[in-house]
């Protein structure tokens, strides 16, 4: 891979994470999925996670098909970021009224971007780079 492939896979995700978690994530998502503990919250962010999955499908299909499998993990652990950052928003009781809510937020966003970065690494290595 060249250096201007890896840029333009590094934005792929970026565009990815801007879209699935911003333009394609619906209210219901955003505030239902913050209930982790009823049924409702899970199912939304089942849904969530499984728009992030596709997104990263289709990167992954773009940039190295074989590496499918991507979409799947990105489920699973965009899944537990989501998840484990709802849980301690719901049990300390943090809203976006709380500094302690919207540090969570950003380590949620940093850890999705790391994970992007997990997933450019492996692509990259895939590739022979």
């Amino acid at each position: 891979m060249t250096l201007l492939s890896i840029l333009v896979l590094y934005l792929a995700f970026r565009l990815k994470q801007l879209v699935c978690d911003f333009f394609l994530q619906s209210s219901w998502m955003a505030l239902a999925k913050g209930q982790p503990e009823n049924k409702e919250g899970s199912k939304a962010l089942l849904y969530h996670a499984g728009i992030h999955a596709a997104g990263t499908l289709i990167v992954a299909l773009i940039f190295a098909p074989g590496l499918w499998w991507l979409g799947a993990v990105d489920l699973v652990v965009h899944a537990l970021i989501d998840k484990t950052k709802a849980t301690l928003n719901h049990k300390k009781g943090w809203t976006y009224k709380d500094n302690a809510y919207w540090w969570a937020f950003g380590i949620d966003q940093e850890l999705h971007n790391l994970t992007h970065l997990a997933y450019i690494v492996v692509i990259v290595l895939h590739s022979g780079a």
